[in-house]
């Protein structure tokens, strides 16, 4: 009995895997070495966990505040879909860190590998230099030689990495070492068009984080340092005009608020900021 709940539960989730058909391929580029079912499995799990968990601290909270407690039961099921849908985004929230990674380092290692062409080493020397003076990209590097010296051709190992290489960036790299390798044109003159392009890219994005950053400091100034200062004088004219008191409750909650928004503030230029090191 157990092995047919079992093996119906297993058919459940590849059927659930199946309505996400990129997820094989965001696993991959994410570095997740399971397969979609298994994800799928997992993430069903620590979403029932954390349901229960939640449910549980929510149960609590009403019944000591004496509220009706029999709705909670009715979004169960909204509660469990909305942190099974928040875990599927693991392989996103990696993919996009992964990438951000990858800019820091794709335009010093694309001139690197520039410079090593240019001098007369060969490429699969230079994949292997990158690999060992580039902590991010050169993983990725290390996996094209490995294949390589493993008996693949360059351009199937090549063609193999662009596929689950999680930055458009260096996919423009590789293709471009891909169609050198075909047409028998000059290699490092197709990467150095291709860095031109990237590096004028990353250019505008620090342009445009330059621009976003002016309301946010401006916005920063008013919420967080203008308001508070006058609100707080304001307060505390109007409490002894109104005999409202000021307890101790009031100004942590005040002081909390204010964190608060010093934490959001901070996040929002950090999110907001280039993978780029300048």
């Amino acid at each position: 009995m157990v092995k047919i709940k079992a093996g119906t539960l297993n058919t459940a989730f590849q059927r659930i895997s199946k309505t996400f058909p990129n997820l094989k391929l965001k696993l991959k580029q994410a570095g997740i070495e399971d397969k979609p079912e298994d994800f799928i499995k997992k993430t069903f799990i620590s979403a029932f966990y954390m349901t229960t968990g939640l449910v549980v601290f929510l149960f609590l909270v009403l019944a000591k505040l004496d509220l009706v407690r029999g709705a909670l039961f009715l979004i169960i099921p909204i509660i469990f879909f909305v942190m099974f849908f928040y875990m599927i985004r693991l392989p996103d929230v990696k993919i996009s860190r992964k990438e951000k990674e990858i800019s820091r380092e794709i335009v010093f290692a694309g001139r690197f590998i520039i410079v090593e062409l240019e001098s007369g080493v060969p490429l699969y020397n230079a994949m292997a230099n990158i690999s060992k003076n580039y902590e991010i990209i050169g993983k990725y590097f290390k996996e094209i030689t490995d294949k390589v010296d493993l008996g693949t051709s360059m351009e199937d190992a090549l063609n193999e990495a662009v596929e689950f290489v999680p930055s458009n960036d260096f996919r423009k790299i590789l293709w471009q070492i891909i169609n050198s390798i075909r047409t028998g044109s000059n290699v490092a003159k197709s990467l150095y068009s291709a860095m031109e392009q990237i590096t004028k890219d990353q250019i505008t994005e620090v342009n445009k984080f330059g621009k976003k950053l002016n309301p946010l400091a401006m916005f920063y100034m008013v919420v967080a340092v203008i308001l508070p200062t006058l609100g707080m004088t304001m307060l505390i004219i109007l409490s002894s005009f109104i005999q409202f008191e000021l307890s101790l409750t009031i100004l942590l909650a005040l002081a909390g608020f204010l964190g608060f928004v010093q934490f959001m503030f901070i996040a929002i230029v950090k999110f907001s900021r280039p993978a780029i090191d300048f």
